[in-house]
């Protein structure tokens, strides 16, 4: 059987990872799977993976930070999204068709539904919420308002990640860091995702000027540049852009994060204690620390230095907690995968 991936976003972020990881899982149950892109997309981590893709359009509309404006735009573009999306189902007959987050979701699940194919969608956003529990079955990943509800047709999910994650050597990466590491010192991990965002700079920046005595280390590309001069300083390592989450997670004492995304999860997986900084990236909140209750310390950035502190204290107990939801982040995969090859069997059967 075949699946076609309508992917938000850049293809080089949380968004992307969840559709590899998704189709990672269909292909250990025989699925080929194909992946769409909007066309301005770079796809560096399909790339990566020497993977080819389809170019259709995807419009953004900003996720949970989206105005009216943007809302309407969106939904202009979204139609001509769909027809062209809705070509290419017809063109490569998949089985069934897995919106993944946002413009993706809902592109693909309305494409889906047109050219009369099953669909999952794959949802965070208060968009991807309204328009696909319309339409079909769906997965509401933990930043979705509809995350633990009891929906018709919605099953929550917890982000889908990939059990390589698990494989990480410490010593790959203190072979790949500057000579400023110090593997005497604790290891702090700052990131926003595969972007940079300013806060997370900012908080960087705080901890460095502060006297807490560690490898303060940032990972992901400037949003802008001006993020990437803030953190391009003494005190702070900056790593940029990697592909090696895996190693430094395993170096790592704990992770600094937006409160979104797989990287929550993968660090919850390899059981790191977290603090999740409130409102990255445009305001959002996603309640992380309810989520994960003991493993994740969610803080503003003004309290940023006690609650890092605070983390590091209590870093075991930290420890135990993400070891109980562990197991069910690392089966995640499968079960979203579950699900889809449920829809998929409807088109053959």
């Amino acid at each position: 059987m075949k699946a076609l991936f309508t992917v938000t976003g850049r293809g080089m972020g949380g968004d992307a990872i969840t559709a590899l990881n998704i189709a990672s899982a269909l292909e250990k149950r025989g699925f080929e799977c194909e992946f769409a892109l909007d066309h301005s997309a770079p796809g560096i981590l399909l790339k990566k993976r020497g993977i080819d893709w389809h170019r259709v359009r995807i419009p953004q509309a900003g996720g949970h930070a989206a105005s009216r404006l943007k809302l309407l735009k969106a939904a202009f573009r979204t139609l001509r999204a769909v027809y062209e999306t809705g070509r290419l189902i017809r063109k490569i007959k998949p089985d069934v068709v897995v919106g993944v987050i946002g413009g993706g979701a809902v592109v693909g699940c309305l494409a889906a539904r047109i050219t009369g194919v099953p669909a999952v969608g794959v949802l965070i956003t208060p968009t991807d919420a309204r328009v696909c529990t319309r339409l079909n079955r769906n997965v509401a990943l933990p930043e979705s308002s509809l995350f633990g509800k009891d929906a018709e047709g919605v099953e929550s999910v917890y982000s889908p990640i990939s059990p390589d994650i698990t494989l990480g050597d410490p010593e790959r990466a203190i072979q790949r860091m500057p000579p400023e590491f110090d593997p005497e010192k604790p290891t702090i991990v700052f990131s926003s995702g595969s972007s940079l965002f300013r806060m997370m700079a900012e908080a960087a920046v705080k901890m460095a000027e502060s006297d807490l005595s560690a490898n303060i280390t940032v990972v992901g590309h400037p949003l802008r540049e001006e993020y990437g001069r803030m953190v391009d300083r003494e005190g702070i390592i900056n790593l940029g852009y990697i592909d090696w989450v895996s190693d430094l997670y395993s170096l790592a004492d704990l992770v600094v994060l937006s409160d979104d995304g797989v990287m929550v999860h993968e660090a919850i997986a390899m059981r790191v204690p977290v603090v999740a900084l409130r409102g990255v990236k445009y305001g959002r909140y996603h309640n992380m620390g309810a989520v994960f209750r003991g493993a994740v310390l969610e803080t503003d950035l003004d309290g940023i230095d006690g609650a890092i502190l605070r983390a590091l204290e209590a870093s075991d107990d930290m420890r135990r907690a993400a070891e109980a939801y562990s197991g069910d982040v690392m089966g995640s995969a499968d079960r979203i995968a579950e699900i889809i090859e449920e829809e998929a069997v409807k088109s053959v059967s």
